[in-house]
C-alpha cells in the first residue's frame, strides 16, 4: 500500500453526496476516512476507512474529540489528515412557531457546531500538513424559503464560520465552504416520485435547465483542497446553476 497518498476526513459520507466526495477523493489519490451515523467502523478496501461517528453527540464532548483525534492519527499511521470536509447535516423543516427545542439543538449541533470543533480539534494535524478545510453549506445560508428557519440559519451561520476561520487561522490551513442549491440525489429524486412534473419544472428553473449532480459538487470540493487552489481562502462557492441569481424559486404548493 503506498504510504504517500494523503488523507481526507469526510463526514455525512453515507448519503448522496458523501458518497460521491469520497469517490471524489478516492480518484484523486486520497485515502479516506468516511464517517456516518449509520455505519459500524470497519475498513471497506486499502483507501476507504467506514467510521460510525454520532455527529449530535460528539459536538459538546471533548472526551469523544480527543478519543477521535487519537484514532484518527492512528489509521493513518501518525501521518494526520491533509483535508477535512464537513458535510453532514440535517434539514428539519417546520414553521417557526412549531419547531422543538430538541430538533433546534440537533440542527445546530449536526450543522455548525460539529463542524467547528471538528476542525479545532485537527487543526494541529491540519497545520502541519499544509491541510484544507471544505464545509458544506448551502444556498440557504443566504436564500431560503418557509419553513427552513432553523436549517438555513445553520448554514448560514456555517458560510460565515468559514469566513472568519479564514481570517482567524490566516495561513495556517485553509478554509472554503461550497453552497448547493438542489442536488439530484437518490433521496430528492424520490421525494418527487409521485409528482414528476414538479420535478421537472425545478429543473427547468435553473438557469442551465438543471440541478446539480453529486459529482459535481464532489470534484469542487476536491479541487478547492488542491494546490491548484492555494490562494482561495475563505470563499463560500455557490454551485447552484445559477438560480442563487433568481428572484424567487418555483412554488409547489
Amino acid at each position: 500500500m503506498p504510504t504517500n497518498k494523503p488523507w481526507a476526513f469526510i463526514t455525512g459520507a453515507a448519503g448522496g453526496i458523501g458518497k460521491a466526495l469520497v469517490d471524489a477523493f478516492v480518484n484523486s489519490g486520497y485515502r479516506v476516512i468516511a464517517a456516518d451515523i449509520k455505519w459500524e467502523s470497519k475498513a471497506r478496501n486499502k483507501d476507504v476507512y467506514e467510521l460510525g461517528l454520532n455527529l449530535e453527540r460528539l459536538a459538546f464532548n471533548s472526551t469523544e474529540l480527543e478519543s477521535l483525534h487519537s484514532s484518527v492519527m492512528e489509521l493513518t499511521e501518525g501521518k494526520g489528515l491533509n483535508a477535512l470536509v464537513n458535510n453532514a447535516a440535517v434539514q428539519i423543516t417546520s414553521a417557526t412557531e412549531n419547531i422543538s427545542s430538541e430538533d433546534w439543538a440537533k440542527t445546530w449541533d449536526v450543522n455548525f457546531h460539529a463542524p467547528f470543533f471538528l476542525i479545532q480539534t485537527f487543526l494541529d494535524t491540519l497545520t502541519e500538513n499544509n491541510g484544507s478545510v471544505v464545509n458544506i453549506s448551502s444556498i440557504h445560508a443566504t436564500q431560503t424559503k418557509r419553513d427552513f428557519v432553523a436549517y438555513a440559519s445553520s448554514k448560514g451561520a456555517l458560510s460565515s464560520l468559514t469566513r472568519n476561520l479564514a481570517v482567524d487561522l490566516r495561513d495556517k490551513i485553509r478554509v472554503n465552504a461550497i453552497e448547493p442549491a438542489a442536488v439530484a440525489t437518490d433521496m430528492l429524486v424520490d421525494g418527487f416520485s409521485k409528482t414528476p412534473e414538479k420535478y421537472e419544472q425545478l429543473n427547468r428553473y435553473h438557469p442551465l435547465g438543471r440541478i446539480s449532480e453529486p459529482q459535481e459538487v464532489a470534484e469542487l470540493a476536491v479541487y478547492l483542497c488542491s494546490d491548484n487552489c492555494r490562494f482561495i481562502q475563505g470563499a463560500c462557492v455557490p454551485v447552484s446553476g445559477g438560480i442563487h441569481n433568481c428572484l424567487s424559486d418555483p412554488s409547489f404548493e
